[in-house]
């Protein structure tokens, strides 16, 4: 005897959906069929956080999915208006991605749902003197960290001024979440959203590597391993926790995880190819550092020699700690990264530098969604996005 699953009732079909802790598991009950469609609410509330997938293409709407290692399309009715076409991502938080373009215009995006959020354009920063079109090549001019003048035309600017973008909350979750810029100089900015122009962060100085948001503020981190705390505000107030320890490392990453704050450095390597002049940079590996507030001479960085159940995903991303037991196909004690560097370190060649870096061995796994050999940059570069349907 067949189930006419079209006749069960609404109220039980929505407790149903409110169990279901995966977004494409939610997605497939809704579309068994029209009563199920009609009963399930559209936008899901009740997810926890989310497995990253990787973005292939905003274009086409395709995503790695590192839990069995599959490429999906998301499919649409109508073939959406190709809104990042040429521009660069630098930034995901909370299943939005911040780009850059040819045009000043920062702008936040949703691949999900197509939302679109401004933010103060790149001719609205604190060390942008002017902005015109008319100064072909030389568009830009801005005042660097010395006092000198120095103009920019407007790829380099998409490409070079800004390092990372990192949000409070999604722009749809919150009307007044609030918005950190990390930019190549190493300088702090934050807007909130409703803002004409970007704000220095006063007295968080530079040498700034990575920015997260936690427990209400804003955390970066230093060079020399400090870590700022600033709320999200127009003008925030800054305060200090006094980090110290040895790490080397080309690149420095700050992953809340659990109660614990990581500090993530990077090691790259320079790759020759058949053509000397033509050198890459590849990662080469990680260490991983916890902050131990125990010590009686004051908080340090204290190097781990495994991170259990936790996978890391780092990259142009907002920096990401996982229990890999939550989700069955993936592996703890690893770390998924993207390449975060080769736009403003002109790697206009060679294979896409992402994989998996397992602590427990040194070795490093690529990522069975990109051929071993590309002929020049992808753009954008692949990023690890939190799927947010809101």
């Amino acid at each position: 005897m067949e189930v006419d699953w079209s006749h069960l009732p609404p109220e039980l079909l929505e407790t149903i959906s409110s169990k279901l802790p995966i977004y494409s598991d939610y997605l497939r009950f809704r579309a068994v069929c029209r009563s199920f469609l009609s009963s399930v609410p559209r936008t899901p509330r009740h997810m926890p956080p989310q497995l990253p997938w990787l973005l292939l293409s905003a274009d086409t709407s395709s995503f790695f999915n590192p839990q069995d290692r599959r490429v999906y399309i998301l499919r649409r009715p109508t073939k959406p208006p190709s809104l990042l076409s040429g521009r660069r991502c630098c930034g995901s938080s909370h299943g939005w991605l911040a780009t850059l373009g040819d045009a000043p215009d920062v702008l936040l995006f949703n691949p999900l749902t197509l939302s679109q959020v401004d933010l103060p354009p790149l001719s609205a920063f604190p060390n942008v003197l002017s902005f015109d079109y008319a100064n072909v090549g030389r568009e830009y001019i801005l005042r660097s960290p010395f006092g000198k003048l120095v103009s920019l035309d407007l790829s380099h600017m998409r490409d070079s001024f800004v390092q990372k973008i990192v949000l409070s909350s999604a722009p749809t979750d919150d009307p007044e979440f609030a918005a950190v810029a990390v930019l190549t100089s190493h300088d702090l900015a934050v807007c909130r959203h409703g803002d004409s122009r970007w704000t220095f962060v006063e007295g968080a100085s530079s040498y700034t590597e990575d920015v997260i948001y936690r427990d209400g503020s804003f955390h970066a981190l230093h060079k020399s391993g400090r870590v700022a705390v600033f709320s999200p505000s127009s003008a925030p107030e800054v305060s200090f926790v006094e980090a110290h320890g040895r790490f080397q490392g080309d690149l420095h990453y700050l992953v809340s995880a659990g109660e614990d704050w990581l500090l993530v450095t990077r090691y790259l390597k320079i790759q020759c190819e058949d053509e000397p002049h033509l050198a890459m940079h590849k990662t080469a590996g990680f260490d991983v550092f916890k902050l131990d507030r125990r010590i009686e001479s004051g908080p340090r960085w204290v190097k781990m020699t495994d991170l259990g159940d936790y996978m890391l995903f780092v990259g142009r991303n907002s920096s990401l700690a996982l229990r890999a037991s939550e989700f069955p196909g993936c592996e703890g004690d690893c770390i998924y990264f993207t390449d975060d560097y080769s736009e403003y370190n002109s790697d206009w060649i060679g294979e896409p530098d992402v994989g998996i870096y397992r602590l427990w061995d040194g070795g490093i796994e690529p990522l069975p969604c990109y051929p071993q050999s590309t002929a020049h940059l992808i753009r954008p570069q692949p990023i690890w996005l939190t799927r947010n349907p809101r």
